[in-house]
């Protein structure tokens, strides 16, 4: 995954970029970079590895070498970014979110058709946004070179640009699974996939662009270089799970939806009889929490933090390579309140259940910390396909995925043309999905959120959202 910020004003801004950047961290933990406009030095540019440590402390010496009235920077989960491109169009920095699928065949096709080349890295894998730029440059200017891309990718692109006359040019991708929104401030504006970046430093909402629209960004002023596409597919997972609690996408506070959802999931609880007799809900920290807490609000169970995630020396998710070492750091940051486990009926609320390896160490922990039973709910669908439009899901085989690996036992190849099916708790086939993942687990009960559940929640017409990973459908 990944975002991105930006800053065109009158003054310096780069400090207010470096905390609108930072306050994307959440959206990933590979590569942060930042580029910069000045007028007597020109573009520069910093990125750095952000595996082990925060933005902030990679960052914090870049006062001493950058400096300018405009600058972009992001926080990657995929390339080094952003890039500094000299061009038929110019010199400019630029920067992306998404996932460009049909890269080694847009390279191959460039190639052929340029004589040109690109910078490699290891393996001979080329970064998505160079070859963005390879791509935007083809043409004669900005907006015919970016439709041009965003028509050419198999995936997602959202855009920023700072040019070499320090003004932006803004894309949002063709159909708006991700979120831009621009910001008004006293000396510029800000552009931002966080609409609370921006929102913390000073700035109010502006605008939110469009799936497919295109703007010219001055400190004075936003042109519309081209207009919003009508379809859109915003990410419903961006509320489920990535969002922050305080980010807004398309006018929904992501923590309110999850209170809502966690009502949803108490409701069908109730409706069915299930977990009637627990002592205590709460969430898997710290995503889980807020679908707890409405979860508790709904059912009249009490809310209990029956253990804590310890982030005083592990504020951020360190992961070794070896799986054996991240399951141990994992379970290192959980610290339990005995008086809240022991002889208790518990229930979790977690926002997914993808693989299931740190969740089956979870519940073991609790069991071994003296509990009676562990009920386990997923505040989303069971995830039946990784993404191919934003690379969400990280297994490297749809067959990584829990629910699948569970289809696959239970009936082979056949089960997935019953994937509908299995999707719905209210099936036999759903019924027999939820119970061998509970046995398997060690949950007393399992029970998903559905897809109707979820798009309730987020309150946007279901034509609106992408549900892809939960139900394939484009």
């Amino acid at each position: 995954m990944g975002g991105f910020f930006g800053i065109t004003s009158h003054n310096d801004c780069l400090l207010d970029v470096f905390f609108g950047v930072d306050y994307h961290s959440h959206l990933g933990t590979t590569y942060g970079g930042m580029a910069a406009y000045d007028s007597e030095i020109g573009l520069q540019r910093d990125i750095h590895s952000i595996a082990n440590a925060p933005f902030r402390t990679k960052f914090e010496k870049v006062f001493n070498e950058m400096k300018g009235t405009a600058a972009i920077g992001c926080i990657s989960d995929s390339d080094p970014q952003p890039l500094l491109i000299r061009s038929n169009l110019g010199t400019y920095a630029i920067c992306m979110t998404g996932v460009i699928n049909n890269a080694d065949e847009l390279i191959d096709k460039y190639l052929s058709t340029s004589g040109g080349h690109f910078d490699a890295r290891t393996g001979g894998a080329v970064n998505n946004t160079e070859l963005l730029a390879a791509l935007i440059d083809q043409k004669n200017s900005f907006i015919e070179g970016i439709k041009f891309a965003n028509d050419s990718i198999e995936g997602t692109a959202s855009i920023l640009i700072v040019k070499d006359d320090g003004t932006l040019i803004v894309a949002r991708d063709k159909y708006g699974r991700l979120p831009v929104s621009i910001g008004k401030g006293p000396y510029g504006y800000a552009v931002s996939f966080e609409q609370f970046a921006y929102e913390k430093l000073g700035y109010e909402v502006e605008k939110e662009l469009g799936p497919g629209e295109i703007v010219h960004v001055t400190p004075d002023s936003i042109e519309q270089m081209l207009a919003p596409l009508k379809e859109k597919k915003i990410c419903a997972f961006l509320w489920t799970y990535y969002g922050y609690p305080n980010s807004v996408y398309e006018g929904v506070n992501v923590e309110e939806m999850r209170y809502k959802s966690g009502a949803i999931i108490a409701e069908n609880d109730i409706k069915n009889g299930i977990a009637t007799d627990i002592d205590y809900v709460g969430g898997v920290p710290d995503s889980g929490t807020p679908y707890a807490i409405g979860y508790s609000n709904r059912s009249g169970k009490h809310f209990a933090r029956a253990f804590i995630k310890y982030t005083p020396t592990w504020s951020r998710s360190f992961m070794p390579t070896m799986q054996k070492e991240r399951d141990r750091i994992a379970r290192m940051k959980q610290i339990p309140v005995a008086q809240l486990i022991k002889r208790k009926k518990l229930l979790f609320v977690d926002d997914s259940i993808v693989r299931g390896t740190q969740l089956r160490e979870t519940v073991e922990f609790l069991y071994e910390s003296g509990a009676e039973e562990v009920h386990m709910r997923s505040a989303c669908p069971p995830i039946m396909f990784s993404c191919k439009y934003l690379n969400f899901s990280r297994s490297t085989s749809e067959m990584d995925l829990i629910a699948n690996k569970v289809i696959m036992e239970l009936e082979g190849e056949e089960g997935f043309k019953y994937l509908d099916e299995y999707s719905d708790g209210n099936t036999e086939r759903g019924k027999k999905l939820r119970r061998t993942i509970a046995d398997k687990f060690h949950f007393a009960s399992l029970e998903f959120q559905s897809i109707d559940g979820v798009v309730k929640s987020i309150g946007l017409d279901p034509c609106e959202l992408c549900t892809y990973c939960w139900n394939g459908k484009e």
